[in-house]
């Protein structure tokens, strides 16, 4: 499939999704003196590339039930688990319950939040960008130590068993991206691997795996040549022992990006998003769960408008790929 063809699939996609809430909840056109890049359903009038707080106090939520996600990057049920501890701070912290819910893929995370079912979670690198700009989401924190935030590259997998030694050799091969709004796994491909010498969809056939983990194991088993990931999912899997890193070679290594942000509903009270965000930042991880990210020990507050930039950019320049 051709590059713009690739984009135009992700955008059609989340815009098939969206648009009947959108025209539903859509207000009066000069309600707002600028909106940048968010829907039409939210207004950035500090221009801070967030959603502001609706302005009428009857729309802001204060639920009694906090619905809590993470980033579908690999098995939703075994994140649940790993979560379990923070999850019961987050109830003990607000005095409310809380509950997490499993989402398959990050469309529908996304749909979730704009919804309203849900309320904060981790949102993958690349679709934190969508989660802003279609759902409202007002990202705060990344996972980190204290250094500073988490970081990965994107890295393209091979068999270390294949003939396949530079990038140009994956020309014409079976190459797996994640899902469209994923970062790594797709927008920094489009965006990066030109300047390498090897154009998506252009130079071979992209082939949706769905997640990182599912791209990994595609390679290791030989469905794809080759795929484009996440570094920080693959040392993860060979540290679980799902695969052997030494079966595997990497082609190319990327700049570093933030890892998944965690981000609240804009319509959230502020009290109650003041307060979620200390109890995030308050909270430093027990054992289990740095072992589990790398390291790891608490929320690293963050900017989306700084930190995020390079992600935007890689949007943003995969989106004007030029036609063919």
């Amino acid at each position: 499939m051709p590059q713009p063809a690739i984009r135009a699939c992700a955008v059609i996609a989340l815009a098939l999704a969206f648009v009947g809430p959108a025209l539903a909840q859509a207000p009066a056109a000069g309600a707002c003196a600028n909106r940048g890049d968010l829907d039409p359903i939210y207004c950035d009038a500090n221009r801070d590339l967030l959603a502001d707080a609706p302005a009428d106090p009857t729309k802001l939520k204060n639920p009694g039930t906090l619905v809590f996600t993470y980033t579908p990057v690999e098995d939703p049920a075994k994140y649940e688990n790993i979560f379990k501890p923070f999850t019961d701070h987050l109830a003990q912290c607000t005095g409310k319950r809380v509950v997490f819910f499993q989402v398959q893929n990050n469309a529908a995370q996304i749909e979730a939040l704009r919804s309203g079912r849900l309320h904060v979670g981790g949102f993958s690198t690349g679709p934190t960008v969508f989660a802003v700009n279609k759902a409202g989401a007002i990202p705060f924190a990344v996972k980190g130590d204290s250094k500073g935030f988490q970081g990965y590259n994107l890295i393209t997998i091979v068999k270390a068993s294949s003939s396949f030694r530079t990038l140009a050799d994956l020309k014409g091969k079976k190459v797996a991206h994640t899902s469209p709004s994923s970062n790594s796994g797709h927008l920094a491909p489009l965006a990066l691997l030109p300047a390498q010498g090897l154009a998506p969809g252009k130079d071979y056939e992209v082939r949706f795996s769905g997640k990182h983990d599912q791209s990994v194991l595609g390679v290791n088993s030989g469905d794809y040549d080759a795929a484009h990931v996440a570094s920080d999912v693959f040392d993860r899997m060979a540290d679980r022992g799902q695969v052997k890193e030494a079966d595997f070679r990497i082609l190319y290594r990327s700049q570093v990006f933030p890892t998944s942000s965690f981000a609240y509903a804009h319509d959230l009270e502020p009290a109650l998003a003041q307060r979620l965000v200390k109890c995030f930042t308050d909270y430093r991880y027990p054992d289990s769960m740095k072992k589990e990210f790398d390291g790891a020990d608490r929320f690293v507050p963050i900017s989306y408008q700084r930190d995020w930039a390079v992600v935007r950019e890689v949007d943003k320049v995969a989106a004007e790929q030029p036609k063919r």
